[in-house]
């Protein structure tokens, strides 16, 4: 990823912002720029600078309050990771490059560092709008979430027929809940040099 190491912890911002499926619906949170800066600013300082997000938090809520503060760094300083969510996409013949140029622009930058599908809603549909954002440069890494085994292989047969691949599959994974170690996912990254991001939120294991 253009030399950018990835550090062990990614931070999500989906308790960030307000609105439609944003923080204060889905945790009870009232989180804007005033109160998430020295949040921010802490994270950074201490090398912790791969910033998770999605249209969906909030409806572009969470980029925009989280975009205030990557913009006031260098780019190069920056990871962004953000998602394509299937279920908001609307019509027109470009619904994958047209959510991420909302996102470029809520971030104020001209690439994405990964740019997830963030379900697998219909993986022969929404997959390969992804091949055109990577070869124009606007993403630089492809990652899938929330898919399974079989969903993973295929959206990588998809990619590669043109030269791109998966390089990251984010999908939930703790002590209770291990479906990406039993159902093979784990060995299938292993294999593949595919980085697995384990997430996990509080709410859903209490």
């Amino acid at each position: 990823m253009d030399n950018k190491r990835l550090p062990q912890i990614a931070l999500g911002t989906w308790s960030w912002g307000v609105g439609a499926v944003g923080g204060d619906q889905v945790f009870g949170n009232h989180l804007g720029v005033a109160e998430l800066r020295s949040v921010f600013e802490t994270a950074m300082k201490y090398g912790f600078n791969l910033w998770d997000s999605a249209v969906v938090y909030g409806m572009g809520d969470s980029e925009t309050v989280l975009g205030t503060f990557t913009k006031e760094y260098p780019r190069e300083e920056i990871i962004i990771s953000t998602k394509f969510t299937p279920q908001i996409a609307i019509g027109g013949s470009t619904p994958v490059s047209d959510m991420c140029e909302g996102s470029l622009q809520r971030f104020g930058t001209d690439y994405i560092d990964i740019y997830w599908i963030h379900n697998p809603a219909d993986v022969e549909l929404w997959t390969p709008g992804l091949i055109p954002l990577v070869k124009s440069g606007k993403v630089k890494r492809v990652g899938v979430s929330n898919h399974n085994l079989v969903q993973i292989k295929r959206a990588e047969e998809i990619l590669s027929a043109e030269g791109v691949h998966v390089s990251a599959v984010q999908n939930h994974f703790s002590l209770l809940y291990r479906s990406s170690e039993k159902g093979g996912i784990l060995d299938y990254c292993r294999d593949n040099d595919i980085t697995f991001f384990r997430t996990w939120c509080w709410n859903r294991e209490h």
